[in-house]
Parts: C-alpha cells; structure tokens; sequence
C-alpha cells in the first residue's frame, strides 16, 4: 500500500486525503494548527461560503485572472459536483440570494465536521501542532520520498501533496510557508501580488468616516491616464482606508500594476453621485440653494450626503460648515464644491492578503510522487449578485478534485475571507 503525506489540513487537504484514501492509500495529515480547517472555519462569518449555484460555465466567467487554468479540472470535478458531494456525504445545503450556497446549519463548523468525518472514514491519520520544514527527495533528486518536520523528525512517504496555503491569512497557517516548498519541489513562484483586498489610502481622513457604507456609487481606478477598473454598486471606508465589494472586486484587476502602486500613482476616483451628469448635479444644488439659502451649507448637506461625511466633505471643499447657501460663490460650486462630489483619492500599498501566481495547470506535478494542491492561490474571481454590485466573491471553498492516470490531486482556490 503506498503511502501519501499531505501537508496541511484546510479544505483542499481534506479533499486530497479522501480522494486518496478512496484509492487504496495510506494516508496522513500533517497540519501545524491545533485543529483542521482553521480558515475555513471563519469564511462567510462563521457560515463557510461553500460555491456558487451558477451553471459550471458560467462560473469560469466570473473568474477574473486565469480562468483557462481551471477548463480541464471542471471539466471533471465542478461546482455542481461538489455540491451534490456534500449532500451524499450528509451535509445538506442551501442557495441564498446570488447563488450563494451555504450549511443549511450555517455553521462552517459542520463543513469541516463532514470532511473530516469522511477523513476518519479512510482511515486518514492526522498529525496537528505538526509544521513541515522541508521536502526529502532521493539520492538523484527526482522522487520525494517525505518530509522533514521542524522538530527534526522525518516522515517517509510513496508521494507527498502540498496543500499548505498561500499567503492570505497568515493567522490560520497561510503564512507563504508553502511558496518554500514549492520552490523545494523545483517550482518558480512569480511575484506575490495582492487580490481581493481592501485598499489602504494616502488620504488620512478615511479614518474619520470609519464603518460608513455607501451604496449605489461609482469607482473607477486609473494609472496615469488609463482607466484600469471601472465599476459601481457598494463602497466602505476603513481606519486605514476603504473596502467593501466594489474595492475588493477592483483589486483583483490591480496584479500587473504593482509599479504604479508602490510609486504612488494609482488614483481612485469616487463619484459619489453616479447615476448623475455633472450638469444634472449642478442643477440639484441650485435647487436646494434656492430653497434653503439662509440656512447653514451643513444643514443643507444632510439632504445630500450622509451625515458622518459631511465634515470631511466641507473640509476637502475649503467650504466653512456654518458659511451660508447665500454666500457661496459660483466658483466655490463648481470648482470646490461640485467637483468634490467626482474626486480622485491615491492608493497605497496594502499587502494584508497576498497570493501567488503559479504557470499552468500542467506543472502542478513538478517532481514525480510531489503533488500540489492549489491552495497557493494564483486565480481571482467574483461571483454575480446584484447587477451593479459584486457583493458576492469566490471564497476559498470551491473544492475541484481531479484524477489523472489512476493518480489523485486535488485543486482548490481559495479568496479572501469574506463577509458574505
């Protein structure tokens, strides 16, 4: 019987170990943390957005940045397919509104209860508070034969599946560990490039509008003159800048723009008036002017922006918040005032969640008896909700498991760690 490690125990693990426990082998779980699924266990506010709903091909379209890599392995194992597996393994589901499908429980932790479950049933063994260090190969450097863990020990396997995590949580063991043994494996990882993350801004008075949410306006990204995101639907500041669907979906088209980002030339411009012409706007304000001219700018404001964003607003606009409707000048309308409600913002760096971009499908068995598990995420995606706000993303439960020439891996992509 041969025998198979897999390094770490989230939902691609779990998925690689019953797939090859279904073939006969021996198999272990390595995993550092104390329990398995750690991340998984946080998605979805504790609820794990398992998939989307979608039809299988419309699912790839919705995958942003190498959606190719994914044809074969759909072709085999997709979304439908996982989710008709949960339900024969007695995890029933639900579709919510977007196609989102979650645990009928709404408790991630019964999704990691019937992997593991299924675990136990192939007599997986599991192995926690164990961290691998490096990957053992042969005297010719061709086959892996283990692993070496950090407190020294070797492990002694047929064939080892890396299954470790990327970069995007580094508190529940996706700390990049993995891109090391990757790399060991004779792989070359591309730069990490955020995706699916907040932005951090150079504007300091994000802070100050903390927890508001606007909906139903437009952003677009530029760097220098060109347009790199444009999109509209629901917005989020942040203490450290902003967030929310629309920021988390533009950050996924921003991989190829890391110069521009580190040099400070991204520009984000928020309208906060979207479904308006700048005329169209300018003829709302002479109305309420004309109606409300004696009153306060900040009492006239309140019928036009959302309270906590008034300040900053008058602020950025060099209007005093007690100066009079009547008193304001045609050019402070236009040129402070109008214009701010259409403005551009610089973007900073942010690398909370990091990812990396791997070269194709094929290599994904580099050395003969090492697998990779994709959890060293090199794909973005968004999934369709509202039609003008992506409020709904991959998260990191899409499982696809793939068999190739009577040999198993597992493929899984995971994102962010969402609220929805």
């Amino acid at each position: 019987m041969n025998k198979v490690i897999i390094v770490g125990g989230g939902a691609a693990g779990m998925m690689a170990a019953i797939s090859a426990s279904k073939e006969g082998k021996k198999v272990c779980i390595l995993e550092k943390n104390e329990k398995l699924g750690k991340k998984l266990f946080i998605t979805g506010k504790g609820r794990c957005n398992i998939t989307n709903a979608c039809p299988a091909d419309e699912f790839l379209t919705h995958v942003v940045t190498n959606p190719r890599f994914l044809y074969s392995t759909f072709s085999q194992f997709n979304n439908e397919d996982m989710m008709d597996y949960l339900e024969e393994i007695g995890l029933p589901i639900k579709t919510e509104r977007g196609q989102r499908v979650f645990p009928q429980s709404d408790r991630s932790s019964d999704v990691i209860d019937a992997l593991k479950k299924q675990c136990k049933k192939g007599g997986v063994q599991i192995y926690y508070h164990t961290e691998v260090k490096e990957l053992l190969f042969d005297e010719e450097k061709e086959n892996c034969v283990g692993v070496l863990l950090s407190d020294g020990k070797k492990m002694i396997g047929d064939s080892v599946i890396l299954a470790c995590g990327g970069f995007s949580y580094a508190s529940t063991g996706s700390n990049g560990a993995g891109y090391t043994l990757a790399k060991q494996a004779g792989h070359k990882i591309k730069s990490i490039e955020p995706s699916l993350v907040p932005f951090e801004m150079k504007e300091t008075w994000c802070k100050d509008l903390m927890g508001l949410t606007l909906k139903n306006i437009g952003v677009r990204i530029k760097a220098k003159k060109k347009t790199v995101y444009e999109g509209f639907g629901e917005f989020l500041f942040t203490h450290f800048g902003v967030s929310g669907p629309l920021v988390l979906t533009a950050s996924t088209c921003l991989g190829k723009y890391q110069k521009e980002l580190e040099a400070g030339e991204l520009k984000l411009i928020l309208d906060l008036k979207a479904s308006l012409t700048p005329e169209q706007l300018d003829k709302r304000f002479l109305r309420e002017f004309d109606t409300y001219r004696n009153k306060n700018i900040s009492n006239v404001m309140e019928r036009l922006l959302p309270k906590k964003m008034i300040p900053v607003f008058l602020e950025e606009a060099q209007i005093p918040e007690d100066k009079k409707i009547r008193d304001i000048s045609k050019k402070e309308r236009i040129i402070n005032f109008l214009a701010k409600q259409k403005d551009r913002h610089y973007i900073k760096r942010n690398e909370k969640k990091s990812f990396c971009k791997e070269q194709e499908i094929k290599t994904y068995e580099n050395r003969k008896s090492t697998y990779f598990s994709f959890y060293f995420d090199f794909l973005s995606g968004i999934m369709p909700g509202n039609a003008h706000s992506y409020d709904h993303r991959l998260q990191q439960f899409d499982l696809l498991c793939a068999e190739r020439n009577t040999k198993f891996s597992c493929i899984a992509y995971e994102r962010s760690c969402g609220e929805d």
